[in-house]
């Protein structure tokens, strides 16, 4: 198999008014290039202090991280803050120019992308994101996932191989949140993006390629949506939601409808169903 572009090895790491109780206890694991990854777990349960971790927001009590086969340190922390771009909760914490055209560019003038690589950067990533024509729009004006687009564009311009969605759309109402998967799949799909969604929302993980799962600071299940949401109520045991095609399917069960006993995501449900009725 290929190297990994993102290793996490033994990591361990405490916040200094919890020292008893690390917020990440020996976490190991693996990502491959152009992979979409989701971390779930309750609150707590150490998923955004990983996220951190990997950018070098924390660095780790013990163990190491690993990114592009690079070891993470205090020495290079800003190389690799290059290679992993993030996208928090709240877009309105991320914004500091007084338009979106300015926001975007911001990053760049940080790390001293020459002016004329910038603008085409700017106009490039507005573009990928289909926010060009509110280039010179203040920010603040945005509808929420409009905001989020624009805070992707910001990432997107840094051109990061890595791309971390930290409860990015945890704040966002339903077409927002659409918004921002369609934003996300095309960019991964458009420039190999790896992609990791911390997120709690099991709909929003079925996107993903692998999910891990996380429980007081430790990995304690990996596999593919299909694999993870087929654990039913372990989930529950596991401080999580059932996703929605779950207990819609449990809910027909109830009423008499033989479910196939695989997990069914929506499209996949709402196929068998259509199907069933057609042959009726």
């Amino acid at each position: 198999m290929d190297q990994p572009v993102l290793e996490l090895e033994h990591i361990t790491y405490a916040y200094p008014e919890t020292k008893e109780k690390p917020a990440v206890n020996d976490l190991s694991y693996k990502i491959y290039a152009g992979e979409w990854i989701a971390i779930i777990g309750h609150n707590g349960s150490g998923k955004s202090t990983s996220a951190k971790l990997i950018n070098g927001l924390l660095l780790a009590d013990s163990g190491q991280v690993k990114v592009d086969g690079e070891v993470l340190d205090a020495y290079n922390v800003w190389e690799i803050r290059r290679k992993v771009g993030m996208v928090f909760q709240n877009p309105d914490n991320q914004f500091v120019g007084a338009t979106v055209e300015d926001d975007v560019a911001f990053g760049m003038e940080n790390i001293g992308v020459p002016q004329k690589e910038m603008q085409k950067r700017v106009k490039s990533a507005l573009k990928d994101v289909r926010m060009s024509e509110f280039s010179m729009k203040e920010p603040a004006r945005l509808s929420g996932g409009q905001k989020q687009r624009v805070a992707i564009a910001c990432v997107i311009a840094l051109k990061p191989k890595i791309f971390i969605l930290d409860e990015a759309t945890s704040m966002l109402d339903p077409k927002g949140q659409n918004e921002v998967f369609q934003t996300v799949n095309y960019l991964k799909e458009e420039k190999n993006l790896t992609v990791i969604s911390i997120t709690h929302d099991l709909d929003e993980a079925a996107n993903a390629d692998r999910i891990f799962v996380m429980k007081e600071g430790k990995l304690i299940k990996t596999g593919e949506p299909c694999e993870i949401f087929a654990q039913g109520n372990l989930l529950i045991e596991w401080g999580l939601d059932l996703p929605f095609s779950v207990r819609l399917s449990k809910e027909l069960k109830k009423r008499g409808v033989k479910i196939p006993p695989d997990y069914l995501d929506e499209r996949r449900l709402l196929d068998w169903l259509l199907t069933s009725i057609l042959k009726k």
